[in-house]
C-alpha cells in the first residue's frame, strides 16, 4: 500500500493535506481500551498508506493520543499534523477510575477545564507540543467553542492569530459538530481551515447551506469528519449510531437503500460515502478515525474505490441527494500521482 496519495493546500496558507486524513481519536482508547501495539500498528499502517495528515487532540485520551502519534512521528518528515484548543488537561491528585465518561477507555489521570482564555490556548499549545514531542504543528482548531462564543470570538481566535503570525503553527481553524457556528468564523474572521463532523455527508447535507458556499467564496478550505456518521453509514443495520446516539429507522432506511444502490452499480456504501464529501470544491481532505491496522486498510481501500458515475445518477433520481450537491467526477484513487 504504499502509495503516493494527493494532497490539497488549505486556503491561502500554504499547508497541505493528505485527501485521506487519519483521526487520532480512535487510538486513545475511544470507548474500548487500545494497546500500544495496537494503535502504533494503525499508525504505521495508514503511514505505509501515504497518509500524512494526523489529526489530535488534548481531549483524545487525556493526551494519549497526542504521546502515541507523537512517538510514531519521530524521526520522519513530510507529514502534517494538527492538534486543538479549548479543553486543558490538569492533573487530579488520585486517580479513582476510568475516563469512559468522557468516552475514552483510559486512567483519568487528569480532567478537563474548557478554557477559551487567549491565556488558555497558549498554555494548552504548549503542553500538546510537549506531548508530541514536537517545535510546532502545522495546524491548531478551536476545539468545540459551542457554548464558548463570547471567549472563543474575542479571545481564543485572536491568540490564534497572533501564533500564526509568529510562525508557531501553520494555519488555524475551528472544529466542531455543526455547521452554523463555523460558518460565522469563515464569515467573520481570517480562518484558514474548518473541521466540520457528520454534517456534510450521504445522509446529512446542512453545511451545503452556507457553511460550503461560504468557505468556497472567501478561499477557506474544509476538513470533513464524521463520513460514516458515526457508523449508519458503515454498516446501516438494526442498532446502528448515527451521531453516537441509536440511528432513527427513517435515516437506517436511507441508509439501507444507499447501499443496495451501491451494490447494483458494483461499489460499497462506505467508498461513496468517502468519495461524496471531497466532489464539493472548497473541501480539502476527509478525516477517519481508525483504531487498528484493519481498520485502516480497510478504509484506504474502500477509499479507492471506484463509484462510477451512474450510482450517483440513480441516487439523485431517487431523490436521496440533492440536486445541488456535487457528486465526484469519479472516486478519489490513492495511486494516482498527487495533483
Amino acid at each position: 500500500m504504499r502509495t503516493p496519495m494527493r494532497s490539497r493546500g488549505l486556503g491561502r496558507s500554504g499547508v497541505q493535506v493528505t485527501e485521506l486524513a487519519f483521526g487520532a481519536a480512535g487510538i486513545a482508547g475511544l470507548f474500548t481500551p487500545v494497546s500500544d501495539e495496537q494503535a502504533y500498528a494503525a499508525l504505521e499502517t495508514a503511514w505505509d498508506a501515504g497518509i500524512r495528515y494526523f489529526d489530535t487532540a488534548p481531549h483524545y485520551g487525556l493526551g494519549l493520543s497526542e504521546r502515541r502519534l507523537g512517538a510514531m512521528l519521530r524521526g520522519r518528515s513530510g507529514y502534517t499534523v494538527s492538534t486543538k484548543v479549548g479543553r486543558r488537561l490538569e492533573p487530579v491528585d488520585e486517580v479513582t477510575g476510568d475516563d469512559l465518561a468522557n468516552g475514552f477507555a483510559v486512567p483519568a489521570t487528569h480532567r478537563r477545564v474548557w478554557d477559551f482564555s487567549a491565556d488558555g490556548v497558549r498554555r494548552s499549545l504548549e503542553e500538546s507540543l510537549e506531548r508530541l514531542g514536537l517545535d510546532r504543528v502545522d495546524i491548531v482548531y478551536l476545539h468545540d467553542p459551542d457554548d464558548h462564543a463570547d471567549e472563543a470570538f474575542g479571545e481564543a481566535y485572536p491568540a490564534l492569530e497572533r501564533l500564526r503570525s509568529e510562525g508557531v503553527v501553520g494555519a488555524i481553524g475551528a472544529g466542531m459538530n455543526q455547521a452554523e457556528m463555523l460558518t460565522r468564523f469563515v464569515r467573520d474572521t481570517d480562518v484558514d481551515v474548518v473541521l466540520c463532523a457528520g454534517r456534510y455527508t450521504l445522509l446529512d447535507q446542512r453545511a451545503l447551506t452556507e457553511l460550503l458556499p461560504s468557505a468556497a467564496q472567501r478561499g477557506t478550505s474544509v476538513v470533513i469528519g464524521g463520513a460514516f456518521n458515526s457508523g449508519l453509514l458503515a454498516d446501516p443495520k438494526p442498532g446502528a449510531t448515527y451521531n453516537y446516539a441509536s440511528a432513527p429507522q427513517e435515516l437506517l432506511d436511507q441508509a439501507l437503500a444507499i447501499k443496495a444502490i451501491a451494490e447494483r452499480h458494483g461499489t460499497t456504501l462506505r467508498a461513496a460515502a468517502l468519495a461524496f464529501p471531497l466532489a464539493h470544491p472548497a473541501v480539502a481532505s476527509v478525516l477517519v478515525g481508525t483504531r487498528s491496522a484493519d481498520e485502516v486498510r480497510d478504509t484506504v481501500r474502500q477509499f479507492a474505490t471506484d463509484v462510477p458515475a451512474e450510482f450517483w445518477q440513480e441516487l439523485r433520481e431517487s431523490k436521496l441527494l440533492p440536486e445541488e450537491a456535487p457528486v465526484p467526477v469519479h472516486a478519489p484513487v490513492a495511486g494516482e500521482e498527487p495533483a
